[in-house]
């Protein structure tokens, strides 16, 4: 039987220098220890490895989200000394399960965490004039670091587009919006460091064109679509595993008939 991270305290088990894998965002205590201890994390959400997709088969059903069949297949190619997966509120039940499945199949501690924190962090990244690649970027890799951020290096601008969602698989995507697009929805809760907060999720801007995001067969694909119905100049969209040239054309069309793609900030 696993234990969760209130019942035991596994991180005592690292030494420096051992390989930790993330799925979803371990409660900030659990980062922050693994910070200190200097060990090397491992964000098993996004592609870490080349490896085809079909060899998480045997183990999920492909109507799981692109991202925990991601963490699947890392997790089987990786060499980690432990994996701490967010099984919470914050996450999602799916989440729980492949928890069940990894403890299974490797032979390291699979720890499921349940991250309730909600002390907020800001979301400067979320709002400041950048690349959106680039934003999302910072963001997932923030995960990795319990320290605050610099609001003073990533200061405000006014949005001309908004990116509503977790994520993506594929961040090829996130190179078609201006870079003065706004993020919001888990995305926002990510870089907040509190993952669980709903009323943070649900917060959209009405003002701006916006795409709502969720990965296909995600349960936030109901979320996504309520309130892109919404908003008054939303777009309800879904993607597997990769972006095809037909979902790409259509987020090119939905900004450039808005305006978005070629405003300045």
């Amino acid at each position: 039987m696993m234990k969760e991270i209130k019942q035991i305290n596994p991180v005592d088990k690292l030494s420096p220098g051992a390989r930790v894998g993330i799925v979803g965002i371990p409660p900030l205590a659990v980062i922050s220890e693994l910070n200190r201890l200097g060990v090397a994390i491992f964000d098993l959400d996004e592609p870490q490895c080349k490896a085809d997709m079909e060899l998480t088969a045997p183990f999920l059903p492909r109507v799981y989200c692109a991202i925990l069949r991601t963490a699947l297949l890392n997790a089987l190619h990786l060499s980690l000394d432990m994996i701490f997966i967010d099984v919470g509120p914050g996450k999602c039940d799916c989440a729980l399960h492949v928890s069940t499945i990894l403890q299974d199949i490797l032979h390291i501690p699979v720890i499921r965490t349940r991250n309730i924190d909600d002390i907020p962090f800001g979301n400067p990244l979320c709002e400041t004039h950048m690349s959106l690649l680039e934003k999302f970027s910072k963001i997932t890799a923030g995960v990795r670091n319990a320290s605050p951020y610099n609001k003073t290096q990533f200061p405000p601008c006014k949005p001309t587009a908004g990116f509503w969602g977790v994520p993506p698989r594929d961040f090829s995507l996130l190179t078609l919006f201006p870079d003065t697009t706004h993020i919001y929805g888990w995305t926002r809760c990510m870089e907040n460091k509190t993952p669980a907060d709903v009323a943070l999720e649900e917060q959209f801007n009405p003002s701006v064109p916006t795409i709502f995001f969720s990965q296909s067969f995600c349960a936030k694909t109901a979320l996504a679509k309520f309130l892109a119905a919404k908003h008054p100049h939303g777009l309800y969209l879904d993607v597997d595993v990769t972006c095809s040239s037909s979902t790409r054309a259509k987020i090119q069309a939905f900004l450039e008939l808005s305006g978005a793609s070629h405003a300045a900030c």
